[in-house]
């Protein structure tokens, strides 16, 4: 198995001259791995000189069912032929059929289309301020959350680290600490319109709702005519082994927004509400240029199809129950582990180390993981992960956790 090594000198040729175009023609607003990936398929990618990758953060949880899923590409390919692309003051028949899939697999209503998760958590912002015409536009969102990159999204996100620069935010957001209900009610005034939460912090760590959380939520909401809006741009379309993350919880929430696997890899977002409270969204207050266009549609309608075709919902659970046993025993042999949380194919492993530091490790292995919060692993793998996969990503992923351990 080919390894990498950070230092630029290491580069293959190929891959430096991509690295040499980026650094003269692109901002570097990202902190990139010395890897120009050029090719995937399921869970392997290759880079430009042939090393092959084990993927298990495959798009940055965006690829759900794996690089280039053969219904996806065959769809994508047949539209792109017929139509890219329209305004939304035309009808199209792909998005009113993709709606209607959406709408029949969570809790009814309509949707919203635009290109990602902070757009649809804009147009959840703007609807709980519509819904009063502005008069109750304070939003209650939690701590360790995370919302987007855009001004409204940013600001509902509650950590610091992401303000840095950029004050002052956009009024009306206030912070709760995550599960705690009754700082929930303190917050609670006149002016407030909503709550937002994601039933399964992802970026914060995986980290499931407490129990009792979210329906307290859900109680605290009825009680004071607020809306409930969960961001499920990461645990929601089949993620965690149901259409919903909400749909393990016994909660029906208000608003729901999502993006990342909504399209297998193609860029999709969209928010679903009530028929009701959609009709607050009017004309001419919101729009997306590109939202619901018919590439983006085909993918979302092959995602769906693919997903229910394949009984994929339930490989989740037996893919997840895998990945439990292998990282639960990697923490009773070793000491740096210390929670390991898995929800369907969200799985985090906290360490007591230098996360970065074990994703290097893995990158040398020719894995590829994530570290979010500094010391927490996050996997997003695909749901057509097979076991054998999962058993090699946890062989290499152990030993990495293993050997910075015995460095640290």
């Amino acid at each position: 198995m080919a390894t990498i090594d950070a230092s630029p000198a290491s580069l293959g040729e190929k891959t430096q001259e991509v690295v040499d175009t980026f650094s003269r023609y692109v901002v570097p607003n990202y902190k990139r791995y010395p890897v120009c990936l050029v090719r995937g398929a399921g869970s392997k990618v290759w880079d430009a000189e042939g090393n092959e990758y084990l993927d298990l953060f495959p798009g940055w949880g965006c690829n759900l069912l794996g690089h280039c899923p053969e219904p996806v590409v065959r769809a994508v390919q047949e539209q792109v032929a017929k139509l890219i692309h329209v305004p939304n003051s035309w009808y199209t028949e792909p998005q009113g059929e993709w709606a209607k899939l959406l709408s029949e697999r969570s809790f009814g209503g309509q949707a919203f289309f635009c290109n990602s998760g902070t757009e649809a958590n804009e147009a959840a912002i703007k609807l709980v301020r519509l819904r009063t015409e502005g008069k109750r536009y304070k939003i209650v969102t939690f701590k360790g959350g995370f919302h987007g990159r855009t001004m409204g999204a940013v600001s509902a996100t509650a950590q610091p680290k992401y303000h840095e620069g950029l004050g002052p935010m956009v009024a009306g957001f206030q912070y709760a600490p995550h599960g705690d209900l009754a700082a929930v009610e303190k917050l609670i005034d006149e002016h407030t319109g909503g709550i937002m939460v994601e039933p399964i912090l992802g970026e914060g760590g995986v980290v499931p709702a407490p129990e009792g959380f979210l329906q307290g939520l859900r109680r605290i909401a009825d009680e004071r005519d607020l809306l409930l809006v969960f961001d499920e741009v990461q645990c929601g379309c089949g993620r965690t082994g149901k259409w919903f993350g909400y749909q393990h919880f016994g909660v029906t929430p208000d608003v729901i927004t999502m993006a990342k696997s909504l399209c297998a890899g193609i860029a999709g977002g969209a928010m679903l509400t009530t028929v009701e409270l959609a009709k607050h969204l009017r004309p001419g207050m919101h729009a997306s240029t590109f939202g619901g266009n018919p590439i983006a549609a085909a993918a979302g309608i092959a995602a769906i199809e693919m997903i229910e075709r394949d009984h994929l919902l339930d490989h989740v659970d037996s893919t997840a129950a895998i990945f439990r046993e292998r990282m639960e025993d990697l923490q009773s042999r070793c000491d740096v582990v210390r929670d390991v949380r898995v929800f369907g194919m969200m799985i985090g492993i906290e360490l007591s180390i230098d996360g970065t530091a074990v994703v290097q490790s893995c990158l040398e292995k020719n894995l590829l993981v994530n570290c979010t919060q500094g010391h927490v692993i996050r996997l997003l793998p695909a749901m057509t992960l097979s076991a054998d996969e999962v058993h090699d990503g946890c062989d290499r992923l152990s030993q990495a956790i293993l050997e910075v351990a015995s460095r640290s």
